[in-house]
């Protein structure tokens, strides 16, 4: 073929990436400081987020709130989970990950204590969306559930929970299996013998039995595994060619089995919060092979990051992440055609 007819039909071809809605989900937030957003699509096409709130981070006012999209619209935010414990004491709440199952159970996991050294994983679950929920439960001693981002359904009945442990000397991520109907969780290491202080993974499903993750990092760079046997067992941690500023990320696989990732492009610097100014959204076909398609955020400064995407029934992407802490930003974007 004609090298520039094919450069016509590839530019032609190419799938189109659009904004359509870009709002903020708190219209008036009733906390100074908000962070870590999840999403879910529920039973009847709207949307449940979920992030904790309160005046700073490890304080012990904040808890985990909700808002839920109808019509297009944001509700009001309300309080789904708090840290009160059985002794009495009150803990800051952190990382909520919402998921619900397609058997249309909804799970709400979180986590309380006074920093991530110290966090222990609790639980509860909704079988009408969330109208009303069970009792909250404390996850077994060591496992944490989903640490921040959504976990993968292998079976009716069993869960494939990307977690991780931060400690003052090493930070390690970790898959969690979640039997549900025996109630057995099981801990599968991934091999950080690469060096990468890796956490906070994502999961990519290649197949039924082929799957992927990627970490946030203190070595400025995302760090992949892979998985052949549905997460049981794990390859070494590697580098990607994706920075990372030691910040959250989020991916997704589309229903056309392409690979979609928001993340901040950027390196880390002098303070935490360098960095996470400027936020992207990437594709891949293959899980290794990454190209930016939307700049979501670039700022010379502030803080646009912790991201959560899915798609939602309708073919829409969604992407909600922290604004500068005060808020929470929901993004939706369109596909024009479908991708090769």
């Amino acid at each position: 073929m004609n090298p520039i007819i094919a450069s016509i039909l590839i530019l032609f071809l190419s799938p189109k990436f659009q904004v359509v809605t870009s709002e903020m989900i708190l219209h008036e937030p009733p906390f100074r400081q908000c962070h870590a957003s999840t999403l879910t699509e529920l039973g009847d096409g709207s949307l449940l987020a979920a992030f904790f709130g309160g005046s700073a981070e490890g304080a012990n006012d904040v808890k985990i709130w909700g808002a839920r999209q109808v019509n297009g619209r944001w509700s009001d935010p309300f309080v789904l989970a708090d840290g009160k414990v059985m002794d009495g004491n009150v803990y800051p709440c952190w990382n909520p990950v919402l998921f619900r199952s397609k058997a249309g159970i909804l799970y709400l996991f979180y986590k309380i204590g006074k920093n991530p050294r110290e966090w222990f994983g609790m639980m509860k679950t909704s079988s009408n969306d969330g109208r009303t929920w069970s009792n909250v439960f404390s996850l077994p001693g060591g496992f944490l559930g989903p640490i921040k981002n959504k976990p993968v359904e292998l079976s009716p009945d069993r869960l494939l929970c990307p977690s991780s442990v931060e400690t003052l000397t090493r930070w390690s991520a970790h898959m969690e299996i979640w039997d549900i109907t025996g109630g057995a969780w099981t801990k599968i290491p991934i091999d950080t013998t690469s060096g990468f202080q890796a956490i906070q993974p994502t999961i990519l499903a290649h197949s039924a039995t082929r799957y992927q993750i990627l970490c946030r990092t203190k070595e400025n760079v995302i760090a992949s595994a892979i998985s052949e046997d549905s997460g049981l067992t794990w390859s070494k941690l590697d580098s990607t060619q994706l920075p990372n500023p030691n910040s959250g990320i989020d991916g997704v696989k589309l229903e056309n089995g392409t690979f979609l990732l928001v993340y901040n492009p950027l390196k880390s610097g002098k303070n935490w919060s360098n960095g996470r100014n400027q936020l992207n959204l990437a594709s891949s076909p293959d899980g290794t092979t990454w190209k930016d398609i939307l700049v979501l955020e670039n700022h010379p400064d502030g803080e646009y990051s912790y991201p959560a995407i899915l798609q939602t029934s309708d073919k829409k992407i969604h992407i909600t992440y922290t604004y500068n802490r005060t808020n929470i930003k929901h993004v939706v974007v369109s596909i024009s055609k479908d991708i090769d």
